[in-house]
């Protein structure tokens, strides 16, 4: 896809390599609001992309992210030259997120959204009891666990991974569901979910073993309950170079193992 780059705002993590690529980009390109920019470039590493990403969500603002943290898996390589060339060629890829809604003690509802993976985990020493509905069906009355994640494609290949989680295709119409050192049932994998189904938690004995929830950076402890679904409205827009398209670089990562 090409289109026409006008103008251009640099925003950057509170890395030093990110402050300063910022700097000397903005020397020599300029920098625009972000609400007056045609895309906004993002500097840093994948967590401040997820940040600049939540930012944006539903503007319609493109975010061209490229490299000045540790692992940059969302980013592209950086480059001082020729830059709005290189955003007039990228691919766009339309993120949809989960939406998740947690229950605490006191009946306090809480929402938030998640571009990698919604993660419950234990709080304390002793592992979490889940119980996990899919569209309103039981499909694991007892779930004993260090934790739960759900996992878009595009988180796939981040905390999902690292639980031993499958890598899903970009364009796959699937969500991961993911555990983390399971206890019973021993050796229950996962499973693979249509990106369409509502996903039910419930915390089971949550006053003796305690839960948290959280949605890519929003924390919420202590809950009792947690439903998860793809928004149908929420969107938010990621620019990849085509030859390292995200696409490319999720189908690479299973072949690296």
């Amino acid at each position: 896809m090409s289109r026409k780059i006008r103008s251009l705002s640099f925003v950057a993590s509170q890395a030093p390599e990110a402050e300063q690529a910022r700097g000397e980009l903005v020397e020599r390109y300029g920098d625009a609001s972000p609400d007056e920019a045609d895309v906004i470039v993002a500097l840093g590493g994948d967590g401040f992309m997820l940040q600049t990403l939540h930012t944006t969500m539903n503007s319609g603002k493109m975010v061209y992210g490229m490299n000045r943290g540790s692992i940059g898996f969302l980013m592209n390589r950086f480059s001082l030259a020729d830059l709005p060339a290189r955003i007039e060629r990228a691919v766009a890829n339309i993120c949809r997120p989960l939406e998740m809604r947690t229950v605490d003690a006191d009946g306090h509802v809480s929402e938030a959204l998640a571009i990698n993976e919604v993660y419950l985990f234990r709080q304390s020493y002793q592992a979490a009891k889940l119980r996990v509905d899919i569209d309103g069906r039981t499909r694991l009355p007892e779930l004993i666990c260090d934790g739960l994640l759900l996992a878009t494609p595009a988180g796939s290949t981040a905390y999902n991974l690292s639980a031993h989680g499958p890598i899903l295709p970009l364009e796959a119409p699937l969500l991961a569901l993911t555990p983390v050192s399971p206890f019973r049932p021993r050796r229950w994998r996962g499973a693979l979910l249509p990106n369409h189904v509502t996903v039910d938690i419930e915390i089971l004995e949550p006053e003796k073993r305690p839960v948290n929830a959280v949605a890519d950076y929003t924390e919420i402890k202590s809950v009792h309950s947690v439903r998860i679904a793809q928004s149908e409205s929420s969107t938010a827009i990621i620019l990849s170079d085509p030859d390292h398209s995200w696409s490319e670089r999720i189908l690479s990562e299973q072949f690296q193992y």
